[in-house]
C-alpha cells in the first residue's frame, strides 16, 4: 500500500486566534480563514495544518482520555485509488470505515486516534537551494552566495511527522504493519519509529507507551525545514517573539534529525526540523533504551545575542 506520507493533520481548539497567529509566525501559509470556524495553513508542498473550533459537530471525537485542546484527525496521502480501496478492503476487516465521496477512507485506529486517507494533496514547488561549503567537497554555493540572510524569508516546506501517547503500543504498531508501515527504529519499552512504504524518512509517525493519565493525545508534531541553520534562525525569531522553547535546539540520535520544539496551543509541543535520515529496505532497525543520552546527540539553548566589547 503506498501511503507517501502526512497530508494534514486536523486540530480542535478554543483559541482560533492564537492558532492562527502561531501557525503564521511558524511560516506556514494561509490557504483559507474563517473567522470563529478556522482555516488551512499550509507548507510549500501543500501539507497543512487544520485548525477548527472544538465544538465544530464535523470534527472525529478526541482520543481515549484526552481533552481539548487535541489532534483530532491524522489524515495520510496516497498514490492511487487503488490503494484507497486495498486499504478500505483491509481496514473493513474488522472495524467502522467511512468513505467520502472524494473516495477518502476514514476510520479509527487501534491506539483510539481517527485516521484517514486520500489522494496526497502533495505537489512540486520551487525553494532557495541550500547549499553548503565543505573542504575537500565540491562547493555547495557559488562565490558570493552569502549563506547568512538576516532577513530570509523561511518556510516549512513538507508536514514530517506526528507523536502519539497509545495504550498500547503492541497493538498499535502492529495495526500500521498491517497497512505498509515499516519499523525503522525502536526504544525499548517505549515504542516504534514508523514509516510508510511510500517515503524514506526515518519516520512519519513515533508512538509512545502510556504510563500515566497525563500521556494522552499527541505528544508534538513537525514540518520540515531546509536545513539546521534554518531551524536555528526560525527557532530564534520564535523566541523572540515571545513563544516559549520546550526542547532545544538539538540533535536527535533516531532520526538524526535538528529539531528545535516549542509550546503551541493545540495540546501538543511544537516542533521545527531539518535534515532527517533517509532509509530503504536494506537498513536494519536500532533498538537503545530511552534516555537523555539517546534522546539527543548535543543539546543547547538560546542566549541573548553578544559581541565583542559589549
Amino acid at each position: 500500500m503506498n501511503i507517501l506520507g502526512l497530508d494534514s493533520l486536523v486540530f480542535g481548539v478554543d483559541d482560533l486566534d492564537g492558532a492562527r497567529r502561531y501557525l503564521l509566525d511558524y511560516g506556514l501559509d494561509e490557504a483559507s480563514w474563517t473567522p470563529g470556524a478556522g482555516g488551512r495553513f499550509e507548507a510549500l508542498d501543500g501539507t497543512a495544518i487544520v485548525v477548527r473550533h472544538a465544538d465544530d459537530p464535523t470534527l472525529p471525537p478526541l482520543p481515549p482520555g484526552a481533552h481539548t485542546p487535541c489532534l483530532r484527525e491524522t489524515v495520510y496521502g496516497v498514490d492511487s485509488a487503488d490503494t484507497l480501496a486495498s486499504l478500505a478492503a483491509e481496514l473493513q476487516r474488522d472495524r467502522r470505515v467511512v468513505g467520502g465521496e472524494d473516495g477518502s477512507v476514514r476510520c479509527i485506529d487501534d491506539g483510539g486516534f481517527a485516521i484517514a486517507f486520500q489522494r496526497t494533496v502533495r505537489r512540486p514547488y520551487e525553494a532557495r537551494h541550500l547549499g553548503f561549503n565543505v573542504p575537500g567537497q565540491a562547493p555547495g554555493r557559488a562565490p558570493n552566495d552569502c549563506a547568512a540572510n538576516p532577513d530570509e524569508v523561511i518556510k516549512p516546506r513538507s508536514l514530517s511527522h506526528v507523536v502519539y501517547f497509545v495504550p498500547d503500543v503492541a497493538k498499535a504498531e502492529a495495526f500500521y504493519q498491517r497497512l505498509g508501515f515499516i519499523t525503522t527504529d525502536r526504544f525499548s519499552g517505549l515504542g516504534p519509529f514508523m514509516r510508510p512504504a511510500g517515503t524514506q524518512d526515518h519516520h512519519t509517525l513515533f508512538m509512545i507507551q502510556r504510563f500515566n493519565d497525563h500521556m494522552v493525545g499527541c505528544n508534538h508534531f513537525t514540518f520540515h525545514l531546509g536545513s539546521a541553520a534554518e531551524v536555528l534562525q526560525q527557532g530564534w525569531r520564535f523566541v523572540n517573539k515571545g513563544y516559549k522553547s520546550f526542547w532545544g535546539p538539538g540533535r536527535h540520535i533516531m532520526g538524526s534529525n535538528f529539531f528545535w520544539y516549542f509550546n503551541s496551543p493545540f495540546g501538543a509541543v511544537m516542533e521545527i526540523d531539518a535534515d532527517m535520515d533517509l532509509h530503504d529496505e536494506h537498513w536494519v532497525p536500532r533498538e537503545m533504551p530511552p534516555g537523555k543520552d539517546n534522546s539527543q546527540i548535543f543539546l543547547f539553548g538560546p542566549l541573548p545575542k553578544w559581541a565583542p566589547g559589549e
